[in-house]
């Protein structure tokens, strides 16, 4: 078993990600009918990313590029995380993983222990807008 201690930095940065995103996302959907909390919560989960980024798929030269994939970057450095996925054909997250990179290491998935997981970073995910 790993001990507190002797987590790697890009897991101990995930799970803290991992339980804000969790708050951020209870407190959005408890604040239903409630305006001013609704937009506090909103705007918590809009400040808390560094960037929302969208890229096509392989096309023939000319072809139009429709995005297909987005990425949520959360941190950057060593330990790096991010939210990847793909994108329907209306610009809306269908899946979303959690993906963690340490100094001189490749990007990998992480998941939490919790089931429920990928409804909840999509449920964060679709708060942002994927189009022009």
């Amino acid at each position: 078993m790993i001990e507190a201690k002797d987590e790697p930095s890009a897991i101990s940065n995930a799970r803290g990600w991992w339980s804000s995103i969790q708050e951020m996302v209870a407190a959005y959907e408890a604040a239903e009918d409630d305006d001013e909390k609704r937009e506090e919560a909103e705007r918590a989960i809009d400040e808390s990313i560094l960037s929302v980024e969208v890229r096509s798929g392989w096309r023939s030269l000319g072809d139009k590029l429709e995005p297909e994939h987005y990425r949520i970057l959360l941190t950057t450095g060593g330990p790096a995380l991010q939210i990847v996925g793909d994108l329907t054909e209306y610009r809306e997250p269908e899946t979303a993983t959690f993906q963690i990179q340490d100094w001189f290491q490749p990007w990998c998935d992480w998941s939490p222990a919790d089931f429920d997981h990928e409804e909840t970073l999509l449920k964060f995910a679709r708060r942002f807008y994927f189009a022009e």
